[in-house]
This record gives C-alpha cells, sequence and structure tokens, in this order.
C-alpha cells in the first residue's frame, strides 16, 4: 500500500536575501531534499481553467508561485486539502502517490515546477480509479 498522505505535505521556505534593490530567492544544495531532473513552468492558464489531474508513481514535486497566486488541491485517496501558493518564497512539496489539480489561477501567475524526474508518461496516473488501486497496492 502506498502510504504517503498528505501529512507528507510540505511548504518548503525558500532561502531568500532581500535589500533596497529587491529580494533574491535560492535554490541550491540541501534546499530540496532531491536533486532536480526537470524544470518547469505554467503560466497564461486562462481563467476557469484547471491543470495537473494525476498523481505520480516515482516523482516528487515543488511547485512555486513566481508571480501571482493560484490553488493546489491535494488528495491521498482518503483526505482532501487546498493550499494556496502566491509567494515566490515558499514551496509546495508534493511527494509520490498524491493526487493534485491546480485551479483558480490569478492574472498574469505562473508556477514554477522542480521535479526529481525526467518526464516518463508510465510515472503518470490519470484515471482516478486507478490512482485509489495504486494507493491501495
Amino acid at each position: 500500500m502506498n502510504k504517503v498522505t498528505l501529512s507528507n505535505i510540505e511548504i518548503i521556505e525558500i532561502p531568500k536575501i532581500e535589500d533596497p534593490r529587491g529580494s533574491l530567492a535560492v535554490i541550491e544544495k540541501e534546499v530540496l531534499p532531491y536533486p532536480v531532473k526537470r524544470v518547469y513552468y505554467l503560466y497564461d492558464v486562462p481563467t476557469g481553467a484547471y491543470r495537473g489531474g494525476h498523481a505520480h508513481k516515482k516523482l516528487h514535486q515543488v511547485l512555486i508561485a513566481l508571480s501571482g497566486s493560484f490553488d493546489v488541491v491535494l488528495d491521498d485517496g482518503k483526505t482532501k486539502e487546498k493550499i494556496t501558493l502566491n509567494t515566490p518564497s515558499k514551496g509546495l512539496l508534493i511527494p509520490t502517490g498524491i493526487w493534485r489539480e491546480l485551479e483558480n489561477f490569478s492574472s498574469g501567475s505562473v508556477c514554477l515546477v522542480l521535479a526529481s524526474e525526467v518526464f516518463d508518461e508510465d510515472d503518470y496516473i490519470r484515471d482516478y480509479k486507478q490512482f485509489l488501486d495504486f494507493k491501495n497496492q
């Protein structure tokens, strides 16, 4: 059984340097619990649209709202929780085996994703019933 639950979700504080010229956020060394193998970002998401709607078998991700805000609905097969991301100095760590949906993107929002693995279609669980079966293995 995939024992990962919503209690495994973390908000990661991203170290930042602030001065009168602005802020600089830095992700290096031990900030993330895994080496980053893939970086991508979501932007220009139309009002009312959502992203995600899947889980991963192996991949871990950190989501960061670089600009604007959006909600992340997390589901471990038993419990759901909604987290709003709206600051570039906090990242949402989503471990393997958690269903996620991203919604309520504000105008101009940008979601940065730092993934532990390169893209592999076989790692995705895109059907919710299959996700529940995966959780009960």
